[in-house]
């Protein structure tokens, strides 16, 4: 897929339904690639650490999950783009690969998450196969454990594997299994604890205006709001300078 710059990554461009079947046809094929769901969060983080923007730069797929990426991308680039995000991502995921009987793996996530969602999978997803399912232990794996995890999701057939850590932490364990895992991952986030019920969703109208972010504040104000302060802050800081540049080069030239 096309991607085009903005600020600090490179967004991939098309229609929503292009995303989908890019990463279903992918997978079929068992490649091993990794997809990354780009938020304003991301975006910073690869802002302030260059060794994290190369990983976001090598991703195959890099979505604007979020909608301040998509005005962002139509500010800066002319380009309007729909938003394609991780909550509506992952359950049309799971219905075209229980279509297509393409096994998927859940690696990352509380014990107890995953055990929701193996009873849930089953009845949400007819047809749909789930070869595994992985909670890492809150320390770095060793080398043989690493080992082991791929060669468990390697046998298990899986040509989908949803990472759940969260950003960055998930990305940087995609780009460090490429090329080993033969597969392709997808690093979906707190998407899979909205897909479960265990948190809610912001309203259409909030999510249309581009207040999502406010909405998990509201649910989890002591966790996230110096990352929100930070990251907001510093966003809109990139995006109005790099606008202001735009126009004076434009008229310069």
């Amino acid at each position: 897929m096309k991607k085009v710059n903005l600020l600090s990554i490179n967004i991939s461009t098309g229609s929503y339904n292009n995303f989908v079947q890019e990463i279903i046809n992918r997978a079929k094929s068992h490649e091993s690639r990794y997809a990354c769901l780009a938020n304003v969060h991301m975006l910073i983080e690869a802002y302030r650490a260059p060794e994290f923007a190369h990983i976001i730069k090598n991703a195959s797929i890099v979505t604007p999950d979020g909608k301040p990426l998509s005005w962002a991308l139509w500010l800066l680039q002319g380009i309007r783009q729909e938003r394609v995000a991780g909550m509506d991502l992952l359950p049309d995921l799971l219905q075209e690969a229980a279509a297509e009987q393409l096994p998927v793996y859940f690696y990352g996530g509380k014990p107890e998450m995953l055990a929701k969602a193996e009873d849930q999978m089953k009845r949400r997803f007819p047809g749909l196969q789930v070869s595994g399912y992985y909670s890492p232990p809150f320390r770095t794996l060793t080398s043989e454990e690493d080992d082991a995890v791929v060669a468990e999701i390697n046998a298990s057939g899986a040509g989908l594997v949803f990472v759940v850590l969260g950003c960055p932490k998930q990305e940087r364990w995609m780009a460090k299994m490429q090329g080993r895992i033969h597969a392709v991952m997808v690093g979906v986030g707190g998407a899979l604890p909205v897909l479960l019920g265990d948190q809610k969703r912001a309203p259409d109208w909030m999510q249309h205006a581009g207040l999502e972010w406010a909405y998990r504040l509201a649910q989890e104000p002591r966790r996230l709001f110096e990352r929100y302060a930070v990251t907001n802050t510093t966003f809109l800081y990139l995006l109005i300078r790099s606008y202001i540049l735009m126009k004076f080069f434009k008229k310069a030239a």
